[in-house]
């Protein structure tokens, strides 16, 4: 029955208005949620203010065509042009339980490619209440030639709020103040952008030794409560002292057992102990229980700074470090500098020669070095001296000299190094001097001075080194844009002279340098060489995919283009129509430039050659491919949004109408337009009505429109609408359209609020009144509401139609009242008639207000019709005259009356220009209310073709 009502539709014919309806974005911020200032008309593109932990709502509102494209940024406040959040493309931005650090200016940008894009912006101003700190500080200074101390106390007190908040100081129960109190001083100190406030208490008397408290206050701002801190002085008050139960630095052997105790030496409050290291946190397994620190099996990753902390907010903390050594060694390392006078690089008989060893250690200042030669300990002589602290070289090094050298020095040296007395092994390295010991050279070998691999395998760089001994080979790169090499290291160390690199990529194509390290050999300059690394990748392509259009019997030319790959050149491009390879295309001249593109010409597009085309090109390394779906078919629809108030409801027979607006997507592509085949379907359900639309030439930003009637309020549908040309369908565009009441903009049009959408035409609760007016009907009625009172259904007699009313059961109160205000109305006009259907029954019934909010200077409510008690279990109508100076709202007040049984409810609210009807209507009869939105009667030129639809679907 529905899909045939629903045919009815295509009685309503198409309309064509106008040219050019494409036009840019344009945005406005609307915010929602738990805001604790909310602007009067519910918009403000300023200051957002939102309590820290609540639900942050902003929408976007956009309007133009085609439909802008919304993404949402966030600055960190209004100087930043840094964004600092990921963008979102949505219409609506929420973030839940907010922090303050996601205060400040989000913009809304909306776009749709016609015109500039619209940008607006609204700062979200988060507010927050931290706990005070109290601290206390104490002063003792010398008057008068020693004739007495003067001690004086400051009582800090510290709190992160926005915004600022205002500080009242109490000894016990009384508020201090200058005037009332010459002992004391209250004070904000520069530089704290009045986040503190300090209490001086001048040469300190008995009186002073009290009680005192901070209270800090954000009057209440988003409803945050004040807090308050407790601080009791006495004539013991004092900071906090402590001594530590070993020595600053602390020297152990690994796996020790450490215990170090932070004592309490003085201070009033007792202070907290606190235990911390640096850098990083406790080692896995440290205990720390009061003053004492336990560590088991110390570890030397364990080495670090710990702090002791002592705290009782009376002067500055109290703070003990503990520099904890773990005995190490590691790095074994030596160097052969040969004689530096002469600048020598070789060993030579008759010239100096230098051996060196380092370890690196903890304590480094500890270690102890011995030498010996041929297994037997170094002898110092006249020309064999053993020094420590070299300034050439790293620091605790030690260096064997030897001068001038003779045959008999040759041998075999052997540095070792050891922490006397603690159990740490020796670390040890050995030194060959003979007439073969020779300064090192490095070259790469032969064919390996350009590596080429192909990205994701694995490549070897490699450099030989001759000499003896042979030193480990550094690494590093030469291109000054790539300095770390893959391993994320400026320099890595081979030892056998080869780098070697897992799953290369393309960016680690370049220059590398390979030299000689100065350690582990000679101490001379380095000597170097490089190798060249080409990353071999498959091509990228562009388009990777294209839709192309066409009208039937026009050509076409596809181009596939390489953008890059290495090798940079095409070695082949093969083209498939449907999975079928075609002919190759001509091929390029031999003396001709390699070419960067091959290219596909279709004669004319046809039913036969419309289908998916592909162009695959290979550099020898890989292939990639081209997509081209190569067709007639037209361009979807493109729905137009910003059609006002596109919804006409017919509340007493429940059906609505629907303006339905769109454009077509670039016509002059394709062949001309013949018809749109569309198809509404209610949500949830199966059976769809299909419908052909004829049309005649339709032109690039034409607006067409089409009424869809006999839809269910409050049903939502979905609608899909597929154009038709020669070549047969095109790309289908669905939307889904809502039933809305019409929201009455500044600029007054006549419209009636039914309250069947959940936003109810823009009316708002006050939210300085009682309690809320409440939005219902007759299937979402509480089934234990009190009888006797309120209206069954709503104005139209059915269980689906919506009406506000005001509940009066426990926990409301006599004279308790709820306010609904309307949207903000631009006065155009002289006279307006505010029409409305009430319904008060029950014994207890209080009053019905309409009240008028002049905005002119100010808001000011006067009353323009008032009425009380029991008028019976039946729906009546009022017609209340108002005459504007200004910018006005209307207000419906329900007042609780004696009890329970006092439900007053409204429905179908009606404000239009002009006086009201001199006669009213009879409230028991069938009211149609102006702005029913009556479907448009057709153009009569169009009534034969509609008559002879109807035969054919009559057959």
């Amino acid at each position: 029955m529905e899909v045939t009502c629903l045919l009815l539709l295509a009685l309503i014919p198409l309309h064509c208005r106008g040219q050019g309806v494409y036009a840019p974005a344009q945005a406005q911020i609307v915010h929602a949620g738990q805001a604790c200032v909310v602007k009067e008309d519910n918009i403000s593109e300023r200051v957002y203010t939102i309590r820290e932990g609540d639900t942050l709502v902003l929408q976007c509102l956009v309007t133009g065509h085609p439909r802008p494209q919304v993404r949402w940024t966030k600055t960190a406040g209004s100087a930043s042009d840094k964004f600092q959040e990921t963008s979102v493309f949505n219409e609506t931005l929420r973030i839940e339980r907010i922090a303050r650090t996601q205060g400040g200016r989000y913009y809304c940008k909306a776009e749709n490619g016609v015109g500039v894009p619209a940008i607006k912006s609204i700062r979200v101003d988060v507010q927050y209440l931290d706990e005070p700190v109290l601290t206390v500080h104490q002063t003792v200074s010398d008057v008068r030639g020693n004739f007495y101390q003067e001690k004086t106390v400051f009582l800090r007190c510290t709190v992160n709020s926005n915004p600022p908040a205002r500080f009242i100081w109490k000894r016990g129960s009384d508020t201090l103040s200058h005037s009332q109190d010459n002992g004391v001083d209250i004070y904000e100190p520069l530089y704290t952008q009045g986040e503190t406030k300090v209490l001086k208490l001048k040469n300190l008397r008995p009186q002073d030794y009290a009680s005192y408290t901070c209270q800090v206050s954000v009057r209440n701002v988003c409803g945050i409560p004040d807090k308050a801190i407790t601080f009791r002085l006495t004539n013991t008050t004092a900071p906090p002292a402590l001594k530590l139960s070993v020595n600053e630095t602390l020297v152990v052997n690994p796996g020790e057992n450490v215990t170090v105790q932070c004592l309490l030496t003085g201070g009033d409050p007792l202070p907290q102990l606190q235990w911390s290291h640096g850098p990083g946190p406790l080692p896995l397994g440290a205990l720390a229980q009061g003053g004492t620190l336990s560590i088991p099996s110390v570890q030397v990753r364990d080495s670090g700074y710990y702090n002791c902390t002592a705290t009782n907010n009376v002067g500055n903390p109290a703070k003990k470090t503990v520099n904890l050594l773990v005995r190490s060694m590691k790095n074994a390392t030596f160097q052969i500098t040969p004689d530096v006078i002469k600048e020598s690089e070789n060993i030579q008989l008759g010239q100096d020669l230098k051996l060196s060893c380092h370890v690196d250690a903890i304590p480094q200042e500890k270690v102890t070095y011995q030498w010996f030669k041929n297994g037997k300990p170094a002898r110092m002589s006249k020309r064999l001296l053993v020094t420590r602290n070299d300034p050439e070289l790293p620091a605790i090094t030690s260096s064997l000299e030897l001068i001038d050298l003779h045959f008999s020095d040759y041998g075999t040296y052997l540095c070792v190094a050891s922490f006397p007395g603690a159990p740490v092994p020796d670390l040890s390295v050995e030194v060959n001097i003979s007439s073969e010991t020779v300064p090192p050279t490095i070259s790469v070998p032969k064919g390996r001075a350009v590596v080429t691999v192909r990205e994701g395998s694995p490549a070897e760089l490699q450099c030989e080194v001759r000499g003896k001994p042979r030193p480990p080979v550094l690494w590093s790169r030469v291109d000054k844009e790539a300095a770390l090499l893959p391993s994320g290291l400026p320099l890595e160390e081979t030892p056998d002279g080869k780098l070697r690199l897992e799953h290369v990529s393309r960016d680690m194509s370049g220059t590398y340098r390979c030299q000689t390290a100065r350690y582990n050999g000679f101490n001379v300059r380095p000597r170097e060489a490089q190798v060249q690394l080409n990353v071999q990748f498959p091509p990228e392509v562009e388009p990777s995919s294209q839709d192309v259009r066409q009208a039937l019997g026009r050509p076409v030319l596809l181009r596939c283009s390489l953008l890059r790959g290495s090798p940079q050149r095409i070695a082949s491009a093969v083209w498939r129509f449907k999975g079928q390879l075609l002919p190759p295309p001509p091929a390029v001249p031999v003396a001709a430039e390699a070419p960067d593109h091959s290219e596909l010409r279709l004669d004319a597009v046809t039913r036969d050659s419309s289908g998916s085309y592909e162009c695959s090109i290979s550099n020898d390394v890989g292939s990639a491919t081209c997509l081209f779906q190569v067709s007639a078919k037209a361009y979807s629809p493109e729905f137009y949004f910003d059609t006002p108030n596109p919804t006409r409801s017919h509340k007493l027979s429940k059906n609505y109408s629907y303006v339905l607006q769109w454009t077509q997507r670039e016509p002059d592509a394709v062949d001309p337009l013949l018809n749109y085949r569309l198809s509404v379907r209610q949500l949830n359900q199966h059976n769809a009505m299909v419908k052909a639309i004829p049309v005649r030439r339709v032109e690039k930003g034409q607006l067409l429109e089409y009424i869809l009637t006999d839809l269910r309020v409050p049903h939502s549908y979905e609608v899909r609408l597929t154009p038709y040309t020669t070549f047969g369908a095109g790309d289908m565009a669905s939307r889904i359209i809502h039933y809305t009441e019409p929201i009455n903009s500044p600029n007054l049009s006549d419209n009636t609020c039914h309250f069947e959408d959940e936003k109810i035409c823009g009316y708002t609760q006050d939210l300085t009144d009682n309690f809320d007016w409440t939005r219902q009907n007759a299937l979402t009625q509480n089934p234990k509401r009190s009888p006797n009172t309120g209206p069954p259904t709503d104005i139209s007699g059915t269980p689906e139609g919506y009406y506000m009313f005001i509940e009066t059961s426990r926990p409301r109160e006599l004279g308790d009242r709820a306010r609904l205000v309307s949207p903000l109305y631009n006065a155009s006009a002289k006279f307006y008639c505010v029409s409305f259907f009430y319904h008060m029954y029950g014994k207890h019934i209080g009053s019905l207000n309409l009240l008028v909010r002049s905005r002119n200077k100010g808001a000011m409510d006067t009353h323009a019709w008032s009425l009380s008690g029991n008028k019976g279990n039946v729906w009546q109508q009022a017609h209340v005259p108002i005459n504007p100076s200004g910018p006005f709202q209307i207000i419906f007040e329900g007042v609780r009356g004696s009890g329970y049984l006092g439900d007053i409810a409204i429905d179908d609210v009606t404000l239009k220009k002009g006086e009201c009807p001199r006669k009213q209507m009879d409230p028991n009869k069938v009211v149609v209310m102006p702005g029913s939105g009556a479907p448009r009667q057709p153009h009569p030129q169009l009534w034969g073709p509609m008559i002879i639809f109807l035969l054919v679907l009559q057959r």
